[in-house]
């Protein structure tokens, strides 16, 4: 499932109304830094099998 331009404008729209525009940077800023850690956390549970696994 792909989300196109009009999808992501929309949702945009709807997060400005109901945040604010002083509040969004720091929730994008908040969203960004949760699924990097996410997918370092997922990067190494996949190393781990894979040295397991040897």
């Amino acid at each position: 499932m792909s989300l196109g331009f009009g999808e992501i404008v929309i949702i945009l729209f709807a997060a400005l109304i109901v945040f604010g525009p002083k509040k969004l940077p720091e929730l994008g800023r908040t969203a960004g830094l949760t699924l990097r850690e996410f997918k370092k956390a997922l990067n190494s549970e996949s190393d781990k099998d894979r040295t397991n696994h040897k």
